[in-house]
């Protein structure tokens, strides 16, 4: 039977954090105690935090729930009620309504417009020739 090394046990401590498991249930499970845990979590806090992210993408793409299926789907809508629009006489006061029902729908997408950031921690060196206040870095995607 392999050893497990420390750097597999922090790995597994990440990934464990990262799908929000607790700390008794992971020092159960790994063989560590839970001061060393919290240790951890402080030191490879951006690392559960990255993996948390990826994970929950996950699952937004696994039960459509992601802004990319809800922008598709408000977006078919949007194509369809203008395509309607075109159709009738701007004269019915039904075409109001499809109007109205156009503009919430464009509210509903605009609404859907976000930006991803990732995080990553720099050396104090790296860190100074950019900037004099943090050591982690966050970038938009």
């Amino acid at each position: 039977m392999a050893k497990v090394t420390k750097a597999d046990q922090k790995e597994q401590f990440i990934e464990l954090r990262a799908k929000e498991v607790s700390y008794e249930k992971i020092s159960k499970t790994l063989g560590v105690s839970k001061p060393t845990l919290i240790k951890w979590g402080k030191e490879l806090d951006i690392e559960v935090s990255n993996l948390r992210a990826l994970e929950l993408e996950l699952l937004h793409e696994k039960y459509y729930v992601s802004k990319k299926k809800r922008i598709e789907f408000f977006g078919e809508q949007m194509n369809k009620l203008n395509s309607e629009i075109n159709k009738r006489d701007l004269s019915e006061i039904s075409t109001e309504k499809l109007i109205e029902l156009l503009m919430k729908t464009m509210s509903i997408l605009k609404q859907e417009e976000t930006e991803i950031t990732l995080k990553e921690k720099r050396s104090m060196e790296d860190s100074f020739r950019e900037s004099f206040d943090s050591t982690i870095v966050e970038w938009k995607v």
